[in-house]
């Protein structure tokens, strides 16, 4: 419950600076910085959320991870941001790419209000193209607080988000499914 009313609070200061937020820098700043702390880990902490995460992709040098997230050691998560009017969708093959050096079972592409979850259901170490989780802070549902609780640092479990992101991939692609069919049925 401690959760979705601090989820609460970011939309609320989401609407409130949205038109005063005017790079990507900021947005990380105001936004997604406090959801990461909202999630239990410490940003001001720089063995346990490391910004600008230097990540060499073979000949391109330089290249960095928004954030990396760390749990015992281990990166866990990796965030890759936008600017909050930029879809959250829109650079996933950055995101692709940076999934693939690091070590993280987890990558999230964000615009600082939608946040996409992404791994490697399909092939081990290559980032799925679409992502198995999506949570919308102007939109906050229920179901997506319970799934990103699992992600909190006191409730992290790689096992357990692995077992039900196998199903929400399947259940949202038969909603889809379903979706579309009701939209434009088949002759079947």
């Amino acid at each position: 419950m401690e959760l979705k009313l601090k989820l609460e609070q970011l939309h609320q200061r989401v609407n409130g600076l949205k038109d005063q937020i005017n790079t990507e820098e900021a947005t990380k700043n105001a936004f997604v910085m406090p959801f990461i702390q909202i999630l239990g880990y410490d940003i001001f902490n720089p063995t346990e959320v490391i910004p600008e995460h230097i990540c060499d992709i073979g000949t391109k040098k330089g290249e960095k991870i928004d954030y990396v997230i760390k749990k015992n050691g281990e990166p866990i998560l990796i965030f890759e941001c936008k600017h909050w009017k930029e879809k959250a969708d829109a650079h996933n093959s950055q995101l692709h790419r940076y999934y693939h050096v690091s070590k993280a079972r987890f990558g999230v592409l964000t615009n600082g209000t939608i946040y996409n979850f992404y791994m490697d259901l399909e092939k081990p170490n290559i980032m799925d193209e679409k992502p198995f989780f999506t949570i919308d802070i102007e939109d906050l549902k229920d179901s997506s607080i319970k799934i990103l609780e699992g992600f909190t640092k006191t409730e992290y479990s790689l096992e357990s988000i692995l077992d039900s992101a196998e199903s929400l991939k399947y259940i949202k692609s038969i909603r889809k499914e379903f979706e579309n069919e009701i939209e434009h049925p088949s002759d079947e």
